[in-house]
């Protein structure tokens, strides 16, 4: 094995069940998310030479994420697919009650993808306006508008309607 192969099998190692999480918050499916880290990883590995500064490497493997997951959107894969109501993948579950977390995902599975994607950029891998921009390919004010109207939606979604009892 190359330097270079080790290199990036450590790298893969470090860094692919990060992404697949974050691929599974865009996409809302385990295994549609595996797929979407496995093409993003095999990018990165065709680029892996060209790439020079590896400091930057989590920030370039989460854009090639993303645009993975918009050039998806736009072959129409999700229009052939749908995300079932019951789910068979569970999530690791740290912090939060278990139902929480399953009627977040299940919400944030019915957030438009553009909207959804924002969201998940800004508010679950942390990143700023700026950089949720630039791994997006659009102006920070689309970044603001989609987080306001994802939320929004989120928000709608999630919280009680009238006349709904709470528990």
């Amino acid at each position: 094995m190359s330097d270079r192969d080790a290199a990036f099998a450590e790298y893969f190692a470090a860094r692919s069940e990060a992404m697949r999480g974050t691929a599974y918050l865009l996409c809302g499916d385990w295994h549609r998310a595996e797929d979407l880290v496995q093409a993003t990883f095999a990018k990165l590995y065709v680029a892996w030479r060209r790439i020079n500064r590896h400091e930057a490497l989590d920030a370039y493997t989460r854009r090639t994420l993303v645009r993975t997951f918009v050039s998806d959107l736009r072959r129409g894969w999700f229009r052939k697919e749908r995300v079932s109501e019951t789910t068979t993948d569970v999530a690791d579950v740290s912090r939060g009650s278990a139902e929480d977390r399953l009627v977040l995902l299940a919400a944030l599975a019915q957030v438009p993808p553009r909207q959804r994607a924002v969201l998940v950029l800004r508010y679950w891998e942390d990143l700023s306006i700026d950089e949720t921009a630039r791994a997006l390919g659009c102006s920070e004010g689309t970044v603001k508008s989609q987080a306001a109207r994802g939320l929004q939606t989120l928000r709608g979604l999630i919280t009680p309607q009238q006349g709904e009892k709470v528990r």
